[in-house]
């Protein structure tokens, strides 16, 4: 059974950095695909990035050139650079065994643990 647990997060001003880490408490499994979503107030929740068992990253547009993605054995990093406003939002973790189509990476559908969530809040 996957359990995932988050910690990190926090406030920050803008320009500063936060990391966010997700680790699956359960047996590990190497085959997990695991991706980070957020979602701010009154808003859908939006895939931020995800990384597959062999380490492959992927990030959504408003993200790449300034979150960066890595794991270690059952543990996935978040590295969130030059936070702005914008990216105040609750952040969750999930994850899925195997693989997902690439066009489908960034559907939370797609993912079937998710962890309980962690709020950032960015001041500007």
């Amino acid at each position: 059974q996957v359990q995932l647990a988050q910690s990190g997060g926090g406030l920050a001003q803008a320009g500063d950095s936060l990391t966010l880490s997700c680790a699956d408490s359960g047996p590990t499994l190497i085959s997990l695909t695991m991706a980070w979503f957020r979602q701010a107030p009154g808003k859908e929740r939006e895939y931020v990035a995800a990384i597959t068992w062999s380490s492959t990253t992927y990030y959504a547009d408003s993200v790449k050139d300034r979150f960066s993605l890595s794991r270690d054995k059952n543990t996935v990093y978040l590295q969130l650079n030059g936070l702005k406003p914008e990216d105040t939002a609750v952040y969750y973790c999930a994850a899925r065994l195997g693989y997902p189509a690439r066009a489908n990476l960034g559907s939370p559908a797609e993912y079937t643990y998710w962890g309980q969530g962690t709020q950032v809040t960015v001041s500007s």
